[in-house]
């Protein structure tokens, strides 16, 4: 008779009309239920460490300004040469480096000491939260030590150092101060090896300047318990100057705008507003310095050249009147007068611009294109007037020497005029002292909103984070360790399905409690405690179907082995012995893993005195067999003790002697044998056997595991009966298609 099988999966049935390319979306929201602890787990855990986080965390305040910087209408040669060559303030160009400048800040550093840094010892996560939430009943009370705890901050404490001076070599050293009794404190350097004292360096008193070890401190203010520690640092400047590059963030309120805005975060509200307002001041202070400076050089340049224009004025005057004089001529004609107002145009541009390009090479070099602009200029006005000049020398000599005279009265006036003009617009310039800067909005800040940490957006993402981590790895492990899930993937392989069996609570229950119980005697056979388990009834399906495969088999013997460890095959050889024998037969179960026995501990008793022993003739068959306490007709042979050539006793002709001497006497004799991957022991012992069972487990067996091990057994000549599928879980996404989950439950 043909061997049975248990209703096969529809997918196997071949009516499953997915594409086997196409996107699954049931299977994969199934593995995501299937995984659901796991993932909610994961996804609660990040948002409680979150939400710790943010109520522990100390908030930071960001103290924010705003810059405007304006064109100069205080220089003329400079904004002439701006508007020359249609460029903007060189000053809005330069402002967001400036501002963040060595020499911007360092007054800052200076102004506020912020080369001095100190902070509090607290208690580590909870410290600064129970720091916060303390409020003096009285100006300059602190909070008492918790738990004796009087070296730590509780709220309260302050330090205010005024002074602080330390050898080079202590510069950027952790260094402790510790509060004494009436006002008295010590400082100490940290050792650089951790939990171990640093060195003393001085004693002080609060007040008044104390000095050891090349420091020099003064403390203004202490306010702390006896014995509450403070850390005290002083860095190079420098230090600090780069740190403020760092967190001081400038940036243009829009693209090409005029304003800038200037942000800086802290954890001391007051501190970030006292260092925006220091830095602002300095770049205002220093902007309105350097127009001064701007506007007194060139007032001395027109200062010195105020007499030598005027000088040559009056001589161009006299020699006219003298020429005309001579000539007895007054008037020049019509035409001779048009060119001769040309050139004094002309010469008056050329000047204007000749002060333009002196202005200009004090603040560029001859490459760049504002001063190359002005260049440009000056030569193309000087090529019109050489033009004129040459149409005047066909002029008559009395008319050219009248025109040129005149001309030079001309130009001269209009230079000396402008001279001038503009040493009164740069008196005006240095004595307002107007810079091309102001201060827009303030330095401020909001302490009713910090801006770390966003409380909201946090939690938020970091619950995001966590699920996105947990669907990852739930993904992964399923996409790298993708076992068995279904039989018909089995089926696929050529080999019959006899059963699924799924997984058991109840068993592991029963697997657990042994182990905790450590005891050798009691039974976790999931046939005895829990008939009415759906992995029993399962077993005793399997039963049936092994009834009708042994008419065709060659004997009775029966071999269980499993693909690799772990499949569950001595579950499965111990409760089907024991199902059998419920149903009246005579079972013989031999544990024939002798390299790593388990039966003696779901039976009970000790391996020794069993099949290694009865193998090498050291004991006969009645000293081998015992009886199943709570199953009869069922009777156990352990592994024995571990031999060190397993598979040799196993190819003796004891094993097949013993094998016949006890087949006559049971209905079945079930063998549990070793993996079949892992060792030839199955190989040998299927030889023996007429029917051979593969054990799979459910999600760790591979289908390439499965193919191997039927190949391995075929290479050796032991043909596989069929496989019982272990282990099978119910899948939210997936099919449950042998029928056993929940059936009869409500009963």
């Amino acid at each position: 008779m043909n061997k049975v099988m248990t209703i096969a999966s529809p997918r196997a049935g071949g009516f499953d009309m997915r594409p086997e390319d196409e996107l699954d979306l049931r299977a994969l929201l199934g593995t995501l239920l299937d995984h659901k602890r796991l993932i909610i787990g994961v996804t609660a855990a990040f948002f409680v460490i979150a939400l710790g986080y943010v109520l522990v965390a100390t908030p930071v305040y960001q103290a924010n300004a705003m810059v405007q910087v304006e064109q100069s209408p205080t220089l003329p040669g400079l904004t002439a040469v701006a508007e020359a060559v249609g460029a903007s303030n060189p000053e809005s160009t330069d402002a967001l480096s400036i501002l963040t400048a060595e020499s911007v800040l360092e007054p800052a550093v200076d102004n506020l000491d912020l080369n001095t840094v100190i902070g509090n010892y607290q208690i580590p996560v909870i410290g600064s939260v129970i720091a916060r939430q303390y409020t003096p009943a009285a100006p300059g009370e602190v909070a008492k030590p918790w738990l004796g705890l009087a070296g730590y901050n509780w709220g309260g404490s302050r330090l205010d150092v005024r002074q602080l001076d330390v050898p080079n070599d202590l510069l950027g050293r952790k260094m402790t101060l510790v509060a004494g009794k009436d006002d008295a404190y010590t400082l100490w350097l940290d050792s650089i090896i951790p939990f171990m004292r640093g060195r003393l360096l001085l004693h002080g008193t609060v007040g008044e300047p104390a000095k050891g070890s090349g420091v020099t401190m003064l403390v203004g203010s202490l306010q702390a318990n006896p014995g509450m520690r403070f850390h005290v640092t002083r860095n190079y400047e420098m230090t600090t100057i780069h740190r403020l590059q760092k967190d001081i963030n400038a940036k243009q309120a829009s693209q090409g705008a005029n304003v800038i805005q200037l942000s800086y975060d802290s954890d001391n509200p007051q501190s970030a507003v006292a260092v925006l307002d220091q830095v602002t001041k300095a770049y205002l202070a220093q902007n309105v310095g350097r127009n001064s400076a701007q506007a007194s050089n060139s007032l001395k340049f027109v200062n010195r050249q105020l007499p030598v224009v005027k000088k040559r004025l009056e001589d161009a005057q006299a020699a006219l009147n003298a020429y005309q004089l001579k000539a007895h001529s007054i008037d020049v004609p019509m035409q001779t007068q048009s060119m001769l107002t040309q050139i004094d145009t002309l010469d008056s541009s050329i000047q204007q611009l000749e002060t333009q390009k002196i202005a200009a090479a004090r603040l560029y070099t001859p490459a760049n294109p504002a001063y190359q602009a002005v260049v440009k200029q000056i030569g193309a006005l000087s090529a019109q007037k050489a033009a004129i000049q040459k149409r005047m020398d066909t002029l008559p000599n009395t008319q050219r020497e009248l025109l040129r005279l005149d001309g030079n009265v001309s130009v001269l006036n209009t230079t000396y005029n402008g001279l001038l003009n503009e040493e009164q617009q740069l008196e005006i310039a240095q004595a307002g002292t107007v810079g091309t800067t102001r201060i827009v909005d303030k330095p401020s800040v909001d302490i009713t909103r910090p801006v770390k940490p966003r409380k909201l957006v946090t939690v938020a993402a970091s619950t995001f984070i966590g699920a996105f981590f947990a669907v990852g790895f739930v993904m992964l492990r399923k996409t790298l360790r993708h076992g068995v899930e279904d039989p018909s993937e089995i089926e696929q392989l050529g080999l019959p399905v006899y059963t699924a069996i799924p997984l058991s609570a109840q068993q592991i229950e029963l697997s657990e409690r042994s182990q905790r119980l450590f005891s050798r005697r009691r039974h976790r056979l999931l046939a005895l405690a829990a008939p009415e388990d759906v992995a029993a009834e399962a077993l005793r399906s399997l039963r049936t179907s092994l009834r009708f495969v042994q008419r065709d088999a060659s004997n009775k013997l029966v071999m269980v082995c499993g693909a690799s460890s772990k499949a569950g095959k001595t579950f499965i050889s111990a409760n089907l012995a024991a199902v059998n024998a419920q149903a009246g037969q005579r079972v013989l179960l031999i544990d024939a893993n002798m390299r790593d026995a388990q039966l003696h501990t779901i039976l009970g008793g000790r391996p020794e005195n069993g099949l290694s022993e009865l193998l090498a003739d050291r004991i006969v068959d009645e000293e081998a067999i015992r009886d199943v306490e709570g199953v009869e007709n069922l009777h156990f042979i352990p592994a024995g003790r571990r031999p060190a050539n397993p598979s040799e006793l196993l190819m003796r002709n004891s094993f097949a002697a013993l094998l016949r001497r006890l087949s006559p006497r049971y209905d079945m004799v079930v063998i549990d044998s070793p993996p079949i991957l892992a060792v030839t022991d199955a190989a040998i012992i299927g030889h023996h056997a007429g029917t051979n069972l593969l054990v799979v487990r459910f999600g760790l067996n591979h289908s390439r595991e499965v193919e191997m091990a039927m190949q391995r057994l075929q290479q050796s000549g032991v043909e596989v009966s069929g496989v019982v599928f272990n282990g099978m879980e119910k899948r939210s996404g997936g099919y449950s298609p042998y029928g056993y989950f929940g059936y009869g439950t409500e009963a």
